[in-house]
């Protein structure tokens, strides 16, 4: 557990807020409020009586107007809430790189911007399934001790066992997102009935410019498996199209389920601490 760069994430993230969600408009109680029928005090519609309905929610003044009996039914009202899953692969340990110590600097970084916010925050870590990080409610220096070791990847842990996301939240997912799997599927997964979804790409200056030329032995972080290659200027160029395609794969399915994305340079993140894009996007705001 990196409590130093988690700490200098949330520093960061004390300067920003989260932006309200924008499916959750500002309701008279000072809460946000959902879409979907509750008890709070906003009123909604009407909808005819039907058999079994609470009958201290008929609106007696309309049935005096109409003879027809119907109930009031009012907003929601919902604590604004953030979910972070976190890729804790070992991918995103790449050796010689800033990339962990990004991860960790995220993590405290969303932490305090849900601080900040006044928004409920938790955690999920991708080591067996989608795991809970026990008291990751709280400032970061409490939250159970992780290590970015997994041997499994975001899409397989989904796979293993699922979050139990909050309905109607905020869902931020921080990944290098170099695993193999189909963007579109694995949005989808994720996006379901959030307010806002935000994926948060974190490479390494050596995942977006490989070796200039010679010979490099590739070691795959999570199986160990080895390949040897020679690097030249033409399949230097296939790597950096390949990655290129990728990306926008993940960009075309990130906007067919109306989510956000960004890709950030972990070396880059760890001198100024800021995510331009999201706060471009409206999604988090200077205070």
């Amino acid at each position: 557990m990196d409590y130093e760069n988690l700490m200098l994430g949330y520093r960061f993230g004390s300067q920003v807020a989260f932006s309200e969600p924008p499916q959750t408009p500002l309701g008279s109680m000072g809460n946000l409020l959902s879409r979907s029928i509750g008890s709070s005090l906003e009123f909604m519609e009407h909808r005819d009586y039907v058999a079994g309905d609470d009958i201290r929610r008929i609106d007696w003044n309309s049935y005096a107007r109409s003879d027809r009996l119907a109930v009031k039914l009012f907003r929601e009202e919902v604590n604004p809430h953030v979910d972070l899953l976190l890729d804790v692969s070992k991918s995103m340990s790449l050796s010689k790189t800033a990339k962990a110590a990004a991860t960790f600097a995220l993590a405290g970084f969303f932490s305090s911007a849900a601080a900040e916010s006044k928004f409920s925050f938790r955690v999920y870590v991708t080591d067996d399934g989608c795991r809970v990080l026990e008291r990751s409610h709280l400032a970061p220096q409490e939250w159970d001790g992780f290590d970015l070791a997994a041997l499994t990847s975001p899409a397989d842990a989904i796979e293993q066992l699922p979050p139990t996301w909050k309905p109607h939240g905020i869902r931020v997912v921080v990944s290098d997102l170099l695993f193999p799997v189909d963007p579109v599927t694995f949005v989808s997964q994720i996006v379901g009935d959030s307010a806002v979804t935000i994926f948060v790409q974190i490479l390494a200056e050596a995942d977006t410019e490989p070796p200039e030329h010679g010979n490099l032995r590739l070691v795959d972080s999570e199986t160990a498996e080895q390949l040897e290659l020679y690097i030249d200027a033409i399949s230097r160029e296939r790597y950096k199209k390949n990655l290129a395609r990728h990306l926008e794969n993940y960009n075309i399915a990130t906007k067919k389920y109306g989510a956000f994305m960004t890709t950030l340079i972990a070396e880059n993140f760890i001198k100024n601490g800021r995510i331009d894009d999201l706060i471009q996007m409206e999604l988090i705001k200077f205070k």
